[in-house]
């Protein structure tokens, strides 16, 4: 019997190619949200002790001048905290869409795969039939000689 031959094993081929590429995608963006994070998590270390820093002079007394540009400093790390929170927040948007993508995709690769188990499966019951079919044959034939041969 011939060797097996899946039809679609070019468009298996495609899509295990497709759902490594968006799985590498993923995970590039993963890494930029863990880096985001990091970076967010820096900021409010620098706002935590600039505004300690602020509490313990504002104790020991301070001009207004020196008030004034610590509250600005605060104000301009806030800022900052907020654009790095918004750039965190569209990196996490973007992980959420590659990972419905990666998902889509190994639905269509699992499709195919279960297609693809399906066909091999007949094509062993046909294979087996056809071994099963050949020795029947064989055993005939080979009684059938030795009864003509007695």
């Amino acid at each position: 019997m011939k060797k097996f031959k899946f039809s679609l094993d070019t468009v298996l081929d495609y899509k295990q190619q497709v759902l490594d590429a968006l799985r590498g995608e993923h995970a590039v963006i993963l890494a930029q949200v863990r880096a985001q994070e990091e970076v967010l998590e820096a900021v409010w270390g620098r706002y935590r002790t600039y505004n300690e820093e602020y509490r313990v002079r504002k104790a020991e007394g301070l001009t207004i001048i020196d008030a004034t540009l610590y509250q600005n400093g605060l104000r301009a790390v806030e800022g900052e905290i907020q654009r790095e929170t918004d750039r965190l927040e569209e990196l996490r948007r973007q992980e959420e869409r590659k990972r419905t993508e990666v998902v889509e995709a190994k639905k269509e690769t699992a499709s195919l795969e279960k297609l693809r188990e399906k066909k091999l499966d007949l094509y062993n019951k046909e294979a087996a039939k056809a071994e099963e079919r050949f020795l029947e044959e064989f055993v005939s034939t080979t009684r059938a000689n030795q009864s003509a041969s007695a």
